[in-house]
């Protein structure tokens, strides 16, 4: 007895063979919860749910996959889009933080310290201005005043790298200068960027003109090297710690700002932060280092 060998016609063949290398649909429920979660647009519940509909449906990660990936996609060209569309005056966030004391009786003493940051994050380019002031007067007599402000350009050339420009002016009586002007270009790097933590380093060369408060003045051409550290340690509580140093022939200059904040609400934070800031021999005298303890308030906008 002979046996028949069934054959498909090949377009049946084909279209049979497709369907079983197919990977099962996404269930319509949770098709319905990730979509739901991507139409609200925060990235902590899409990622959480993705991870729980993968854990679920492993044979639908692709298909998940896909589906965050275009929203993704969709978001950073509407981003990208607002800001090639915005005016340079648009698009700016800042923080204002001030503290200080004030002391009556047998001793007269006041002390302010304010700052404020204003940042504009473009596509390839960021724009900070920076200014803050120190102040201490006791029965009658200055003893700190400090004026520092700046404008710190940089160019994003890849997605760690980056080229800087920086313009700089501070008055500081205490030290002896009645003005320094700085200004620097040079090569930054994100060595870290995390969830936790940030680090950036840069450096480059530098020149400094002062006045001292005697008149004389001076031009100094030398290197300049920086560090920002931020550490969240909780999504209230983070730790900073930012450095400066300059370097030329016959005068160092070392600034450091080590501080502890915590959210207070989402716009208003408390600091407790240390300074200490290092100037060598100068025109008048040689310097020790110098510390400032701050207990400030902030506002971020």
């Amino acid at each position: 007895m002979r046996h028949r060998l069934l054959l498909l016609p090949l377009p049946l063949f084909v279209t049979s063979l497709a369907h079983a290398e197919e990977p099962p649909l996404l269930p319509p429920a949770v098709r319905e919860m990730l979509e739901a979660a991507i139409a609200n647009g925060n990235e902590t519940e899409i990622v959480t749910v993705a991870k729980i509909a993968r854990q679920t449906n492993p044979a639908s990660s692709d298909e998940i996959q896909r589906m965050v990936a275009s929203w993704k996609d969709r978001t950073k060209a509407t981003h990208d889009a607002v800001i090639r569309e915005a005016r340079f005056i648009d698009l700016w966030t800042g923080r204002i933080e001030a503290g200080g004391f004030r002391s009556t009786g047998s001793t007269s003493e006041i002390g302010i310290s304010a700052s404020a940051t204003a940042t504009r994050t473009g596509i390839e380019w960021t724009h900070k201005f920076t200014a803050n002031a120190d102040y201490r007067r006791a029965n009658g007599v200055t003893s700190r005043e400090r004026y520092f402000t700046s404008y710190e350009p940089r160019y994003q050339f890849d997605p760690r790298g980056f080229a800087y420009g920086l313009a700089q002016f501070e008055r500081d009586t205490s030290i002896g200068y009645d003005e320094r002007y700085t200004a620097s270009a040079g090569i930054g790097y994100k060595l870290i960027v995390s969830k936790k933590v940030d680090l950036t380093v840069d450096a480059g060369p530098s020149i400094r003109h002062a006045k001292y408060v005697i008149g004389a003045r001076e031009t100094k051409l030398g290197g300049r090297a920086s560090m920002d550290l931020a550490w969240r340690i909780t999504p209230t509580l983070t730790f900073k710690q930012t450095a400066s140093g300059y370097a030329e022939s016959d005068v160092v200059t070392l600034n450091s700002l080590t501080a502890l904040e915590t959210k207070v609400t989402d716009r208003w934070s408390a600091a407790f932060s240390y300074n200490v800031q290092y100037e060598s021999e100068t025109l008048l005298s040689a310097r020790d280092f110098d510390t400032l303890t701050r207990l400030t308030l902030s506002y971020d906008f």
